[in-house]
């Protein structure tokens, strides 16, 4: 039994030195804030549509 102890200690101390570690984080880094844009092509908002060839000869009639 003291080596689960042992092993759930470790394990609580270990999350413990991560979730400071993530607290210490969001409390003095700070991102830096800029514009940002980026081109959309027109091919992907507005799709050329291909006919398949059942299609295009019921159109052609």
């Amino acid at each position: 039994m003291p080596s689960l102890i042992r092993f759930l200690m470790t394990i609580g101390l270990i999350a413990g030195a991560i979730y400071g570690a993530m607290f210490a984080l969001v409390l003095y880094v700070e991102p830096t804030k800029r514009e940002m844009s980026e081109r959309v092509p027109t091919d992907k908002i507005n799709p050329v549509r291909q006919e398949t060839g059942s299609d295009a000869s019921t159109n052609a009639q």
